[in-house]
């Protein structure tokens, strides 16, 4: 793990690298490298013991050129101030590059969930939405889960916010239960766009997806969907992995049984039909055709880079390559087919219930997933022309290049003024 490589600053390289490629200013460049605001936040909670604990917790805004900010809200230890203005400077470009109407946000709290009850975690969640409520809104700033929370924690924000403000307005954020306003389709949209930008890879490079190994890192929501639907397209599942280590067998795991394995378990190691279990970097170096990192940023660093083996990588979490690390897959030829496209479908399915929230009008599942296709495949049709139309070093960099000129165009036709 490159635990010591700053994700901003991957970020940042991300963008220059594209910039090259893009007639731009120098000074409006600087813009689209920062965060326009930064919210950075103590939170005072009563514990169920009585006890008082403090927690640290941020909100960065990093560009609304194209619409309201849009990202989600982690709890994780490793939440920093850094981490979440890389995230949502990640989601403006990664909105971008599938046209959804949305900037870029992105939230979280320093803290570790497994150690608090949900009665603790209540408190601290209505906490933090006490402290977003004046700079949040279906207009204004849009919140959705992330790493460690989901359609409750989104729950009890929607509630408070709507409390505090004396109003119902659904939209305000994302990712929320079906009762309570959410949208069918949800709760598999990342991982389903992983399984199309997979498709569509394998497509596009003339390979078959019928029998391809498949190796997944992560096997929260997004590797564990991405995962099954892979496998649904006649892939096998080698390996899948989580924080307790990884599981293999070269015949293929039953992606669907290993979920409910780890359901019951928590994890998915000691699962009875693996044939061996091993650690995460071995899983990232296996010898596959489709690897897939669907755990936490900066997975594969320049010293493990050399040792990938797998010949198609589809990104479902977020940063999972350090800029390092992709130029050294890139001189190997390894396809990488970047986290701004493969893990959109998160946040193209949020537009979707925002739009549904707005006209309280509700689609069907299949209306959505019908949809969300559509907006991957064009996406990918305009990546891969831009990939060939102009000398790019990979599939990342032209990617950057179609969000990018979608932000500077935004900007432009809005002007600057003091």
């Amino acid at each position: 793990m490159a635990g010591d490589v700053n994700p901003f600053e991957s970020l940042q390289e991300q963008i220059d690298d594209a910039a090259a490629y893009v007639d731009v200013d120098s000074g409006v460049l600087e813009r689209l490298k920062h965060p326009e605001r930064v919210l950075e936040t103590n939170l005072t909670v009563e514990m169920d013991d009585g006890s008082i604990e403090v927690f640290k917790a941020y909100r960065s805004q990093f560009n609304g050129d194209r619409g309201p900010y849009k990202g989600g809200i982690r709890y994780h230890p490793n939440v920093s101030r850094d981490e979440v203005k890389a995230l949502s400077g990640w989601m403006v470009y990664k909105t971008a590059a599938v046209n959804v109407p949305y900037g870029g946000g992105k939230g979280g709290i320093k803290l570790d969930p497994r150690e608090y009850s949900a009665s603790e975690l209540e408190r601290i969640t209505r906490s933090y939405a006490t402290e977003l409520r004046p700079i949040i809104g279906e207009d204004k700033d849009i919140p959705a889960p992330d790493v460690n929370t989901g359609q409750r924690e989104m729950n009890w924000i929607k509630d408070t916010y709507e409390t505090l403000e004396n109003t119902t307005e659904p939209g305000v954020i994302t990712g929320k239960a079906l009762e309570s306003g959410g949208s069918a389709g949800r709760v598999e949209a990342t991982g389903r766009s992983v399984m199309l930008v997979a498709r569509e890879a394998f497509d596009y490079l003339e390979r078959g997806m019928e029998g391809a190994s498949v190796a997944v890192q992560g096997y929260g929501n997004a590797g564990s969907v991405a995962a099954k639907l892979i496998d649904d397209l006649g892939a096998d599942i080698v390996a899948v992995s989580d924080s307790s280590g990884a599981i293999y067998n070269e015949n293929g795991l039953d992606a669907r049984a290993v979920k409910q394995h780890k359901r019951e378990t928590g994890s998915v190691t000691g699962y009875p039909e693996a044939t061996e279990e091993f650690g995460n970097d071995d899983l990232l170096t296996l010898d596959v055709d489709l690897l897939v990192p669907a755990a936490l940023e900066n997975a594969i660093d320049a010293e493990l880079a050399p040792d990938v083996s797998a010949d198609v990588i589809v990104e479902a979490a977020n940063g999972p390559l350090t800029p390092n690390a992709d130029d050294v897959l890139t001189e190997r030829d390894v396809a990488v087919f970047p986290d701004i496209l493969a893990n959109a479908g998160g946040v193209t399915v949020s537009y979707f219930e925002w739009v549904q929230n707005r006209q309280r009008f509700y689609w069907t599942e299949d209306r959505v997933n019908d949809e969300l296709e559509r907006v991957v495949v064009e996406a990918f049709d305009e990546l891969t022309d831009v990939y060939e139309s102009y000398d790019v070093p990979n599939f990342r960099t032209a990617m950057y290049v179609v969000a990018i000129r979608r932000v500077l165009r935004a900007a432009e036709e809005a002007g600057t003024w003091p």
